[in-house]
């Protein structure tokens, strides 16, 4: 009879284990995204190839070790050897076991190598396109170098349960496909990093300096990452979207964003008497979208790192100490000099917010021509 239950119990046991590993296949979806980029294919390959090697050996090992616990087990009267390491295979396993596991590294690192290196090497192609990556705390600036563009990537509040949460922006990053892509990478302030895992690219973004990785993308489709460098508070709210499309339907787009940009500086440009109304509606749109990161929607700031606007006695106190601080930033911390990156009537418009939003009822009302007079 108690052989009869031992028996069984393996039996069960065997059964159980082997059900149990089919739950695996199950979450067998849950791997690397697809890759759309050689570079990024052969990534993928390699971490499949050392997946399959890690499992044969998984097979292997974990054989040998469940036939030693049921047949070399002290209750079935097995004797250990004593003399295990005098016998050929106790001599020879110290040097053969060893070489075998380097022959499988370098069978692997080898592959590896050849990636990294078409993977920091750019290609010399007359067609490639440029596109300038600068990273800001805490959004993304592309500026397509041979196109005349420049557009801003700002994340998208979303609900947690919503699955694009803290993976969606306002503008993506639009590139054509089957075209030879050079990404200039640097920062504005601190140290980023631009990952997109399907296109196989990863590089830090680094105030002061250039570093350039290149992609080939060869499948319509949007393509999501992320910063992958802690960069401060707001870290995780800035998302990458890539939007891949054809050659006309990028060229379409290019055209659109110029006549965008077109119409913006006509308007900075123009002599128009703004009314308090306009400004206000126009500041509300470019506080929430440049500002608000840290000064927060209401202006409550963020504390002790990023004052409050509400109720400042910066905003609320001289016009001219306002203007000055928003056009030229403040040194050592983290508000940048905005003259740089908008227009008069923009600056105009974000002060006159400022100065009369969450109770702040000073009155002024800030035309473009005074800021263009106090730069």
């Amino acid at each position: 009879m108690s052989s009869f239950i031992k028996l069984f119990f393996k039996i069960t046991t065997t059964l159980f284990l082997f059900v149990y590993c089919i739950n695996v296949f199950a979450e067998y979806g849950l791997n690397f995204p697809e890759p759309v980029t050689e570079n990024a294919r052969d990534i993928y390959d390699i971490h499949m190839n050392t997946v399959r090697i890690i499992s044969a050996l998984l097979v292997v090992v974990f054989s040998i070790v469940i036939y030693s616990i049921i047949f070399h087990r002290k209750s079935v009267g097995y004797k250990a050897d004593q003399e295990f390491h005098k016998g050929v295979f106790g001599r020879w396993a110290w040097v053969l076991v060893p070489v075998l596991v380097l022959g499988v590294d370098l069978g692997i690192a080898g592959k590896a190598e050849r990636v990294l290196e078409n993977l920091w090497l750019i290609p010399k192609d007359e067609n490639m396109m440029d596109v300038k990556v600068i990273g800001h705390q805490w959004w993304w600036e592309y500026e397509y170098i041979d196109h005349g563009v420049t557009v801003e990537s700002r994340y998208i509040p979303k609900e947690p349960s919503d699955d694009l949460y803290l993976r969606d922006v306002d503008n993506r990053l639009v590139l054509p496909i089957n075209t030879k892509v050079r990404f200039l990478h640097t920062s504005a302030d601190v140290i980023h990093s631009f990952w997109v895992p399907q296109l196989g690219m990863k590089k830090d973004a680094i105030a002061g300096y250039i570093t350039e990785t290149w992609a080939d993308i060869n499948k319509e489709g949007i393509y999501r990452g992320q910063c992958a460098e802690i960069c401060g508070a707001w870290h995780a709210r800035m998302p990458i979207v890539i939007e891949a499309v054809d050659q006309e339907k990028f060229s379409d787009w290019v055209a659109q964003q110029k006549n965008i940009m077109l119409a913006k500086a006509e308007e900075a440009s123009s002599d128009k008497e703004w009314s308090m109304d306009e400004l206000m509606e126009k500041g509300r749109s470019v506080y929430n979208k440049h500002c608000s990161a840290c000064h927060q929607l209401e202006g409550e700031g963020l504390n002790p790192v990023f004052p409050a606007l509400k109720g400042s006695k910066i905003v609320n106190g001289p016009l001219d100490e306002h203007i000055k601080i928003v056009l030229e930033g403040k040194v050592s911390t983290g508000m940048p000099a905005w003259n740089n990156l908008l227009n008069e009537l923009e600056l105009a418009a974000v002060i006159t917010y400022e100065r009369n939003a969450w109770g702040n009822d000073t009155g002024d009302i800030i035309q473009p021509s005074d800021v263009k007079t106090s730069d």
